[in-house]
């Protein structure tokens, strides 16, 4: 007899903002070759010996920003979410959460959800976009873990719903309080990719970043690039929110190293916004559901300030969905309709 199960997975965070933890989350985070996509040997050596040494206690100090008394507020509230969505699907569906990296982990999710019975698993990756250091890499690691201790287990995960009706729907009803607020500017702030990630990802090696236009360029490399799915989900809120055209651009946040990154650069977007006569500014984050070191603190804390010194004078972060009622019931709907794919 078949058993339903269904796994959340987000990315994750340290267990603590002790400089050891957090060394240990960003070696595992960074080791992982989808995100720094280069062979081993290297990345060893860029990861050991050029950002550990000194990363991790600047990370600490953000985190410490951040830190809730629950703990990180991604994992905080991954874990209401979950509860949420437990309650939502009833004792006929099992549900769990893991990250990515860190904890609770995949293995110790998946090991839980077999020892429920469950035999076929949705895998449901909190990433709305396509990409595979995200994405990407949470549903491969739940089929290797699922490989190892589940060998029975049928997986299937979501198809990314960076457009979905529910996904759009919810992410306007987050911000709507906000929007009505009045502002001069709404800037869309992506976490960011190195270039080569789209390139990469490219099933037909001539499409992205080759190709004039080629977000808006019909072609099947959209279905794995996560820019071209970035700009779907603006079309889509913008829409569905009445935005002007002129009233809002996109950007991308986040980036490492010196390698090329999706651009326009976040950082440099509040300066050049700033610049033009732009006073109110909001911002909001798609590419996260839950706010996160990212969001409150590159963004809300980091941001603000680059704004406000370059001439702004109101700076205001949208929240993420994080528990937003309407983003519960749209989990569950996109939840219910993975089931029944």
């Amino acid at each position: 007899m078949s058993k339903q199960g269904v796994l959340l997975i987000n990315l994750g965070s340290p267990d603590s903002t002790s400089v050891p933890d957090v060394r240990k989350y960003l070696r595992e985070f960074l080791m992982d070759g989808r995100v720094i996509d280069v062979p081993y040997p290297i990345r060893w050596c860029i990861i050991n010996l050029a950002i550990l040494p000194t990363r991790p206690a600047k990370s600490a100090e953000a985190y410490e920003k951040v830190w809730t008394k629950e703990g990180s507020p991604l994992v905080v509230t991954s874990r209401h979410v979950h509860e949420d969505l437990k309650r939502r699907m009833g004792e006929e569906i099992v549900v769990e959460l893991a990250m990515r990296y860190q904890s609770p982990s995949i293995e110790e999710a998946i090991t839980r959800l077999r020892d429920q019975g469950v035999t076929d698993l949705l895998v449901f990756p909190l990433f709305p976009h396509y990409a595979m250091s995200s994405f990407e890499t949470a549903v491969v690691r739940a089929r290797e873990v699922a490989n190892e201790i589940a060998p029975a287990m049928v997986l299937k995960a979501v198809e990314p719903y960076y457009r979905d009706p529910e996904y759009i729907t919810a992410l306007v009803a987050s911000a709507k309080d906000h929007l009505q607020g009045g502002y001069d500017h709404l800037l869309f702030s992506f976490h960011g990719l190195p270039e080569r990630h789209l390139r990469k990802g490219d099933p037909t090696k001539s499409h992205c970043l080759t190709v004039p236009n080629c977000c808006t360029s019909p072609s099947p490399a959209h279905a794995s690039c996560y820019k071209a799915q970035c700009y779907a989900t603006v079309r889509e809120f913008v829409a569905v929110a009445g935005i002007p055209e002129g009233k809002y651009s996109v950007s991308f946040q986040s980036r490492l190293g010196s390698d090329p990154w999706i651009k326009p650069y976040t950082d440099l977007e509040f300066e050049r916004l700033a610049g033009n006569g732009v006073k109110k500014l909001l911002v909001i984050c798609p590419a996260f559901v839950s706010d996160c070191l990212e969001t409150l603190e590159e963004i809300a804390m980091s941001g603000k300030e680059t704004f406000l010194e370059a001439g702004g004078s109101e700076f205001e972060l949208i929240p993420c969905m994080n528990e937003h009622p309407r983003w519960l019931e749209a989990l569950e709907k996109l939840v219910r309709a993975g089931i029944a794919a």
